[in-house]
Protein backbone atom coordinates (compact mmCIF):
# COMPACT_ATOMS: atom_id res chain seq x y z
CA UNK A 1 0.00 0.00 0.00
CA UNK A 2 2.85 2.41 0.84
CA UNK A 3 4.55 1.62 -2.46
CA UNK A 4 1.31 2.28 -4.37
CA UNK A 5 0.84 5.60 -2.53
CA UNK A 6 4.45 6.62 -3.26
CA UNK A 7 3.99 5.87 -6.97
CA UNK A 8 0.73 7.86 -7.01
CA UNK A 9 2.44 10.88 -5.42
CA UNK A 10 5.31 10.64 -7.89
CA UNK A 11 2.90 10.52 -10.83
CA UNK A 12 0.98 13.48 -9.42
CA UNK A 13 4.24 15.45 -9.14
CA UNK A 14 5.24 14.54 -12.71
CA UNK A 15 1.86 15.63 -14.04
CA UNK A 16 2.00 18.87 -12.07
CA UNK A 17 5.43 19.67 -13.50
CA UNK A 18 4.14 18.80 -16.97
CA UNK A 19 1.29 21.32 -16.57
CA UNK A 20 3.83 23.99 -15.50
CA UNK A 21 6.01 23.18 -18.52
CA UNK A 22 2.95 23.39 -20.79
CA UNK A 23 2.14 26.81 -19.32
CA UNK A 24 5.70 27.90 -20.00
CA UNK A 25 5.49 26.69 -23.59
CA UNK A 26 2.21 28.60 -24.04
CA UNK A 27 3.76 31.82 -22.68
CA UNK A 28 6.80 31.34 -24.92
CA UNK A 29 4.56 30.94 -27.96
CA UNK A 30 2.51 34.08 -27.36
CA UNK A 31 5.67 36.09 -26.71
CA UNK A 32 7.42 34.79 -29.79
CA UNK A 33 7.84 36.74 -33.00
CA UNK A 34 5.44 34.52 -34.92
CA UNK A 35 2.18 35.61 -33.21
CA UNK A 36 3.11 38.30 -30.69
CA UNK A 37 1.54 41.00 -32.90
CA UNK A 38 -1.84 39.21 -32.95
CA UNK A 39 -4.88 40.45 -30.95
CA UNK A 40 -5.06 39.55 -27.27
CA UNK A 41 -7.98 37.20 -27.90
CA UNK A 42 -5.87 35.17 -30.35
CA UNK A 43 -3.00 35.02 -27.86
CA UNK A 44 -5.30 33.73 -25.14
CA UNK A 45 -6.73 31.22 -27.58
CA UNK A 46 -3.25 29.90 -28.37
CA UNK A 47 -2.38 29.68 -24.67
CA UNK A 48 -5.67 27.92 -23.92
CA UNK A 49 -5.05 25.46 -26.77
CA UNK A 50 -1.65 24.53 -25.37
CA UNK A 51 -3.08 23.99 -21.89
CA UNK A 52 -6.00 21.98 -23.31
CA UNK A 53 -3.56 19.73 -25.15
CA UNK A 54 -1.62 19.22 -21.90
CA UNK A 55 -4.73 18.28 -19.91
CA UNK A 56 -5.94 15.96 -22.69
CA UNK A 57 -2.55 14.22 -22.63
CA UNK A 58 -2.86 13.68 -18.87
CA UNK A 59 -6.44 12.43 -19.28
CA UNK A 60 -5.36 9.87 -21.88
CA UNK A 61 -2.52 8.78 -19.60
CA UNK A 62 -4.96 8.28 -16.71
CA UNK A 63 -7.53 6.40 -18.81
CA UNK A 64 -5.02 3.90 -20.22
CA UNK A 65 -3.53 2.51 -17.03
CA UNK A 66 -1.91 -0.59 -18.53
CA UNK A 67 0.80 0.40 -20.99
CA UNK A 68 2.79 -2.03 -23.10
CA UNK A 69 6.54 -1.53 -23.03
CA UNK A 70 6.96 -2.39 -26.70
CA UNK A 71 4.35 0.23 -27.70
CA UNK A 72 5.97 2.90 -25.51
CA UNK A 73 9.39 2.05 -26.95
CA UNK A 74 8.06 2.42 -30.49
CA UNK A 75 6.56 5.82 -29.59
CA UNK A 76 9.84 7.02 -28.07
CA UNK A 77 11.89 5.96 -31.07
CA UNK A 78 9.32 7.47 -33.42
CA UNK A 79 9.44 10.80 -31.59
CA UNK A 80 13.24 10.84 -31.66
CA UNK A 81 13.37 10.13 -35.40
CA UNK A 82 10.52 12.57 -36.11
CA UNK A 83 12.11 15.41 -34.12
CA UNK A 84 15.45 14.82 -35.79
CA UNK A 85 13.90 14.94 -39.27
CA UNK A 86 11.94 18.07 -38.28
CA UNK A 87 15.14 19.76 -37.13
CA UNK A 88 16.85 18.93 -40.43
CA UNK A 89 13.83 20.24 -42.36
CA UNK A 90 13.82 23.52 -40.44
CA UNK A 91 17.53 24.01 -41.11
CA UNK A 92 16.92 23.40 -44.81
CA UNK A 93 14.00 25.86 -44.93
CA UNK A 94 15.93 28.58 -43.06
CA UNK A 95 18.88 28.23 -45.43
CA UNK A 96 16.54 28.63 -48.41
CA UNK A 97 14.23 31.31 -46.90
CA UNK A 98 16.30 33.19 -44.32
CA UNK A 99 14.04 36.25 -44.47
CA UNK A 100 10.91 34.22 -43.62
CA UNK A 101 12.00 32.91 -40.21
CA UNK A 102 8.57 33.27 -38.47
CA UNK A 103 6.86 31.48 -41.37
CA UNK A 104 9.51 28.76 -41.32
CA UNK A 105 8.83 28.23 -37.60
CA UNK A 106 5.11 27.72 -38.17
CA UNK A 107 5.68 25.46 -41.19
CA UNK A 108 8.27 23.49 -39.20
CA UNK A 109 5.82 22.89 -36.36
CA UNK A 110 3.13 21.61 -38.75
CA UNK A 111 5.51 19.36 -40.65
CA UNK A 112 7.12 18.19 -37.39
CA UNK A 113 3.75 17.11 -36.05
CA UNK A 114 3.01 15.12 -39.22
CA UNK A 115 6.50 13.59 -39.41
CA UNK A 116 6.40 12.48 -35.78
CA UNK A 117 3.01 10.84 -36.33
CA UNK A 118 4.20 8.99 -39.44
CA UNK A 119 7.38 7.76 -37.70
CA UNK A 120 5.46 6.53 -34.64
CA UNK A 121 2.82 4.84 -36.82
CA UNK A 122 5.43 3.06 -38.94
CA UNK A 123 7.39 1.85 -35.91
CA UNK A 124 4.28 0.61 -34.11
CA UNK A 125 3.30 -1.45 -37.16
CA UNK A 126 6.79 -2.88 -37.77
CA UNK A 127 8.34 -2.97 -34.29
CA UNK A 128 8.61 -6.76 -34.24
CA UNK A 129 10.75 -6.85 -37.39
CA UNK A 130 12.36 -3.40 -37.35
CA UNK A 131 16.11 -3.18 -36.85
CA UNK A 132 17.20 0.23 -35.58
CA UNK A 133 20.56 1.73 -36.67
CA UNK A 134 22.68 -1.23 -35.49
CA UNK A 135 22.09 -4.31 -37.68
CA UNK A 136 20.53 -7.36 -36.00
CA UNK A 137 19.34 -5.36 -32.97
CA UNK A 138 15.55 -5.69 -32.67
CA UNK A 139 12.78 -4.38 -30.44
CA UNK A 140 11.87 -7.95 -29.51
CA UNK A 141 12.21 -10.72 -28.22
CA UNK A 142 9.43 -9.64 -25.87
CA UNK A 143 9.24 -12.82 -23.79
CA UNK A 144 12.35 -13.27 -21.68
CA UNK A 145 13.57 -15.84 -19.17
CA UNK A 146 12.52 -19.49 -19.31
CA UNK A 147 10.89 -20.83 -22.46
CA UNK A 148 7.20 -19.84 -22.47
CA UNK A 149 4.28 -22.17 -23.16
CA UNK A 150 2.07 -21.17 -26.11
CA UNK A 151 -1.47 -22.48 -25.64
CA UNK A 152 -3.45 -23.95 -28.50
CA UNK A 153 -7.23 -23.66 -28.82
CA UNK A 154 -7.71 -27.40 -28.23
CA UNK A 155 -5.66 -27.29 -25.01
CA UNK A 156 -7.80 -24.47 -23.61
CA UNK A 157 -11.11 -26.12 -24.56
CA UNK A 158 -9.90 -29.44 -23.12
CA UNK A 159 -9.89 -27.91 -19.64
CA UNK A 160 -7.15 -30.06 -18.12
CA UNK A 161 -4.62 -27.28 -18.64
CA UNK A 162 -6.08 -25.32 -15.71
CA UNK A 163 -5.54 -28.23 -13.29
CA UNK A 164 -2.06 -28.94 -14.64
CA UNK A 165 -0.99 -25.30 -14.29
CA UNK A 166 -2.47 -25.07 -10.78
CA UNK A 167 -0.29 -28.03 -9.76
CA UNK A 168 2.81 -25.93 -10.70
CA UNK A 169 4.01 -28.42 -13.30
CA UNK A 170 4.44 -25.50 -15.73
CA UNK A 171 6.87 -23.01 -14.18
CA UNK A 172 7.12 -20.61 -17.13
CA UNK A 173 4.90 -17.93 -18.60
CA UNK A 174 1.74 -18.93 -20.48
CA UNK A 175 1.29 -17.12 -23.79
CA UNK A 176 -2.18 -16.97 -25.33
CA UNK A 177 -2.16 -15.50 -28.86
CA UNK A 178 -4.93 -13.10 -29.81
CA UNK A 179 -5.82 -15.24 -32.85
CA UNK A 180 -6.48 -18.19 -30.51
CA UNK A 181 -8.86 -16.05 -28.46
CA UNK A 182 -10.59 -14.98 -31.68
CA UNK A 183 -10.98 -18.63 -32.68
CA UNK A 184 -12.46 -19.42 -29.25
CA UNK A 185 -14.95 -16.58 -29.67
CA UNK A 186 -15.98 -17.80 -33.12
CA UNK A 187 -16.52 -21.32 -31.72
CA UNK A 188 -18.56 -19.89 -28.82
CA UNK A 189 -20.74 -18.04 -31.34
CA UNK A 190 -21.28 -21.12 -33.51
CA UNK A 191 -24.79 -22.17 -34.46
CA UNK A 192 -23.92 -25.76 -33.53
CA UNK A 193 -24.91 -26.34 -29.89
CA UNK A 194 -22.01 -28.66 -29.07
CA UNK A 195 -19.39 -26.37 -30.61
CA UNK A 196 -20.95 -23.40 -28.82
CA UNK A 197 -20.71 -25.18 -25.47
CA UNK A 198 -17.07 -26.14 -26.13
CA UNK A 199 -16.19 -22.57 -27.07
CA UNK A 200 -17.83 -21.15 -23.97
CA UNK A 201 -16.03 -23.67 -21.77
CA UNK A 202 -12.76 -22.61 -23.39
CA UNK A 203 -13.48 -18.95 -22.61
CA UNK A 204 -14.32 -19.88 -19.01
CA UNK A 205 -11.03 -21.78 -18.68
CA UNK A 206 -9.19 -18.82 -20.15
CA UNK A 207 -10.79 -16.42 -17.67
CA UNK A 208 -9.90 -18.72 -14.76
CA UNK A 209 -6.26 -18.82 -15.90
CA UNK A 210 -6.07 -15.04 -16.16
CA UNK A 211 -7.74 -14.50 -12.78
CA UNK A 212 -5.32 -16.83 -10.97
CA UNK A 213 -2.66 -14.60 -9.33
CA UNK A 214 -0.18 -17.49 -9.19
CA UNK A 215 -0.19 -17.94 -12.97
CA UNK A 216 1.64 -15.56 -15.29
CA UNK A 217 -0.45 -15.21 -18.45
CA UNK A 218 0.30 -12.90 -21.38
CA UNK A 219 -2.06 -12.15 -24.24
CA UNK A 220 0.06 -11.87 -27.38
CA UNK A 221 -1.49 -9.35 -29.77
CA UNK A 222 1.04 -9.06 -32.58
CA UNK A 223 1.00 -10.83 -35.92
CA UNK A 224 3.87 -10.48 -38.36
CA UNK A 225 3.20 -9.79 -42.01
CA UNK A 226 4.21 -13.31 -43.09
CA UNK A 227 1.49 -14.78 -40.85
CA UNK A 228 -1.30 -13.15 -42.82
CA UNK A 229 -3.90 -15.57 -44.23
CA UNK A 230 -2.16 -18.54 -42.58
CA UNK A 231 -4.10 -21.21 -40.62
CA UNK A 232 -4.09 -20.95 -36.85
CA UNK A 233 -1.85 -24.02 -36.50
CA UNK A 234 0.85 -22.46 -38.70
CA UNK A 235 0.59 -19.17 -36.80
CA UNK A 236 1.12 -21.08 -33.54
CA UNK A 237 4.22 -22.75 -34.94
CA UNK A 238 5.65 -19.44 -36.18
CA UNK A 239 4.94 -17.76 -32.85
CA UNK A 240 6.53 -20.57 -30.85
CA UNK A 241 9.65 -20.39 -33.01
CA UNK A 242 9.80 -16.62 -32.61
CA UNK A 243 9.48 -16.78 -28.81
CA UNK A 244 11.60 -19.94 -28.53
CA UNK A 245 8.67 -21.47 -26.68
CA UNK A 246 6.75 -24.74 -26.51
CA UNK A 247 3.27 -25.40 -27.90
CA UNK A 248 0.77 -26.91 -25.47
CA UNK A 249 -1.89 -28.88 -27.36
CA UNK A 250 -3.73 -32.18 -27.68
CA UNK A 251 -4.18 -31.79 -31.44
CA UNK A 252 -2.49 -34.70 -33.24
CA UNK A 253 -1.99 -32.83 -36.53
CA UNK A 254 -0.54 -29.74 -34.85
CA UNK A 255 1.82 -32.03 -32.96
CA UNK A 256 3.16 -33.44 -36.23
CA UNK A 257 3.43 -30.02 -37.94
CA UNK A 258 5.31 -28.54 -34.99
CA UNK A 259 7.81 -31.39 -34.96
CA UNK A 260 8.44 -30.86 -38.69
CA UNK A 261 9.43 -27.27 -37.83
CA UNK A 262 11.59 -28.39 -34.86
CA UNK A 263 9.22 -26.76 -32.35
CA UNK A 264 8.88 -28.41 -28.94
CA UNK A 265 5.38 -29.67 -28.11
CA UNK A 266 3.76 -30.53 -24.77
CA UNK A 267 0.94 -32.96 -25.59
CA UNK A 268 -1.72 -33.13 -22.87
CA UNK A 269 -2.81 -36.61 -23.99
CA UNK A 270 0.74 -37.91 -23.64
CA UNK A 271 0.95 -36.39 -20.16
CA UNK A 272 -2.34 -38.06 -19.20
CA UNK A 273 -1.16 -41.44 -20.53
CA UNK A 274 2.15 -41.12 -18.72
CA UNK A 275 0.34 -40.50 -15.43
CA UNK A 276 -1.98 -43.50 -15.72
CA UNK A 277 -1.22 -46.29 -13.21
CA UNK A 278 0.98 -49.13 -14.35
CA UNK A 279 -0.19 -52.72 -13.85
CA UNK A 280 1.88 -55.89 -13.85
CA UNK A 281 0.54 -59.35 -14.70
CA UNK A 282 -0.73 -61.00 -11.55
CA UNK A 283 -1.74 -57.80 -9.76
CA UNK A 284 -5.27 -57.66 -8.39
CA UNK A 285 -7.58 -54.64 -8.57
CA UNK A 286 -11.19 -53.96 -7.61
CA UNK A 287 -13.42 -52.78 -10.47
CA UNK A 288 -17.11 -52.48 -11.23
CA UNK A 289 -18.26 -54.36 -14.33
CA UNK A 290 -20.30 -51.98 -16.49
CA UNK A 291 -21.34 -53.94 -19.56
CA UNK A 292 -20.66 -57.14 -21.51
CA UNK A 293 -17.69 -57.36 -23.84
CA UNK A 294 -17.52 -58.16 -27.55
CA UNK A 295 -16.70 -61.82 -27.00
CA UNK A 296 -18.77 -64.34 -25.09
CA UNK A 297 -18.31 -64.21 -21.33
CA UNK A 298 -16.34 -60.97 -21.32
CA UNK A 299 -17.17 -57.96 -19.15
CA UNK A 300 -16.05 -54.37 -19.50
CA UNK A 301 -14.99 -52.03 -16.65
CA UNK A 302 -13.32 -48.64 -16.54
CA UNK A 303 -10.88 -47.04 -14.16
CA UNK A 304 -11.34 -43.44 -13.00
CA UNK A 305 -8.85 -42.21 -15.61
CA UNK A 306 -10.88 -43.85 -18.39
CA UNK A 307 -8.66 -46.90 -18.88
CA UNK A 308 -10.77 -49.76 -20.25
CA UNK A 309 -10.48 -53.18 -18.61
CA UNK A 310 -11.56 -56.32 -20.46
CA UNK A 311 -12.47 -59.03 -17.95
CA UNK A 312 -12.54 -62.70 -18.91
CA UNK A 313 -15.58 -64.25 -17.27
CA UNK A 314 -16.91 -60.89 -16.19
CA UNK A 315 -20.22 -61.00 -18.03
CA UNK A 316 -21.91 -62.75 -15.11
CA UNK A 317 -20.92 -59.90 -12.74
CA UNK A 318 -22.39 -56.85 -14.54
CA UNK A 319 -23.13 -53.98 -12.12
CA UNK A 320 -21.05 -55.73 -9.45
CA UNK A 321 -17.74 -54.70 -7.94
CA UNK A 322 -15.33 -57.62 -8.16
CA UNK A 323 -11.64 -58.34 -7.80
CA UNK A 324 -9.75 -59.25 -10.92
CA UNK A 325 -6.24 -60.44 -11.66
CA UNK A 326 -4.37 -58.59 -14.43
CA UNK A 327 -3.21 -60.90 -17.22
CA UNK A 328 -1.75 -58.38 -19.72
CA UNK A 329 -1.60 -54.70 -20.66
CA UNK A 330 -1.90 -53.40 -24.24
CA UNK A 331 -0.65 -49.90 -25.08
CA UNK A 332 -2.20 -48.42 -28.25
CA UNK A 333 -2.21 -44.98 -29.86
CA UNK A 334 -5.70 -44.46 -28.45
CA UNK A 335 -4.62 -45.29 -24.92
CA UNK A 336 -4.02 -48.24 -22.61
CA UNK A 337 -6.16 -51.39 -22.34
CA UNK A 338 -5.92 -53.81 -19.41
CA UNK A 339 -6.92 -57.47 -19.70
CA UNK A 340 -7.78 -59.57 -16.66
CA UNK A 341 -9.87 -62.39 -15.30
CA UNK A 342 -12.04 -62.84 -12.28
CA UNK A 343 -9.77 -63.56 -9.33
Amino acid sequence: MNTFRSESLTLFFVRFVFVLVAAGVGVQLIRGDAISDQPVSILWLVFGGVMLAAFMTIAIDVLFKHKRLDVITAIYFGLIIGLFLTYVLRLALISVLPEQAPLVQVVGLIFGMCICYVCISVLMQTKDDFRFIIPYVEFSREIKGARPYVLDTSAIIDGRIADIVSSHVFDSQLVIPRFVINELQSIADSSDRLRRMRGRRGLDILNSLRSNPEIEVQIYDHESAEWANQPVDIKLVFLAKKLDGKIVTNDYNLNKVAKLHDVAVVNLNEIANALKPQFLPGETIDVKVIKPGEESGQGIAYLEDGTMIVIEGGQDHINQTIQIAVTSVLQTSAGRMVFGKVA
